[in-house]
């Protein structure tokens, strides 16, 4: 969407907030020993005590309030009682719901109490790249040029990215245009971003994989080439400068 008066924006960032708090409170509440269902069952309440509803499941019918996915899983993944956290996972948690007509997404990757099997790196680097990514974002700059940038710096890191999932358009649904923003150069994507336009910036950082396979549950995402995947996202709106970070209350900088 394209934020035009104060009520627009009014509405955009308290449902950015929603999914933020949301966000950062999960993480706060993961510890070794719970479920993942037990995670995402709070998250569940906390959306709804901000009187916000869950985006995957009412516009996909997923199977949980938020997609929590763990280690070797890309994204998407389904709470499940059976999902037991562990010290040294790398978990990643996404948040996207709908407040009053209006659809905010974040999500990031971390690592759970001690880094025992060497995440950190990744999760840091992916944070940082997202951090330069939305730094470069303003009116008229094209959207292959912010993925030529991602892929740019992961390489530099000693890691791939993943092609097949992107960022995108959210606002008055939680996909719109620009439906593709992707963590490589398109070069068929000659499309720019405009002034006062909300968009969901994340990155897909890889150790090994470049595409993210459908597994048979129908929901989860793995690696093509295995290996791990650390994800940050923030909805912001593009200006004419620095964009506005709206999700910035998730904390995934700090």
């Amino acid at each position: 969407m394209s934020i035009t008066t104060e009520n627009e924006m009014i509405g955009m960032q308290h449902a950015s907030d929603a999914v933020a708090a949301t966000l950062k409170k999960m993480r706060e509440f993961a510890k070794p020993g719970i479920s993942t269902k037990e995670l995402d069952d709070y998250g569940g309440e906390l959306l709804a005590q901000m009187g916000a509803r869950s985006a995957p499941l009412l516009t996909y019918d997923f199977p949980g309030y938020t997609c929590i996915s763990i280690n070797g899983e890309v994204a998407h993944g389904i709470p499940s009682a059976g999902k037991i956290l562990k010290e040294g996972d790398l978990v990643n948690i996404d948040v996207s719901a709908e407040l009053n007509g209006y659809w905010a997404d974040n999500g990031g990757s971390f690592v759970l109490g001690e880094d025992i099997y060497g995440h950190g790196r990744l999760v840091e680097t992916s944070k940082e790249i997202l951090r330069k990514a939305i730094s470069n974002i303003k009116g008229g700059v094209r959207i292959s040029e912010i993925g030529r940038l991602i892929e740019t710096e992961a390489r530099k890191a000693g890691y791939t990215v993943i092609k097949n999932l992107t960022g995108h358009g959210v606002g008055r649904n939680l996909h719109e245009e620009p439906h593709e923003i992707a963590n490589y150069c398109d070069r068929f994507n000659i499309s720019r971003f405009k002034k006062n336009s909300v968009v969901a910036i994340e990155t897909f950082i890889s150790t090994r994989s470049t595409i993210a396979d459908t597994q048979a549950d129908g929901w989860t995402l793995r690696g093509n080439k295995g290996g791990f995947v650390a994800q940050h996202e923030h909805t912001i709106m593009v200006t004419g400068g620095q964009p506005v970070i709206l999700t910035a209350r998730n904390g995934i900088w700090e």
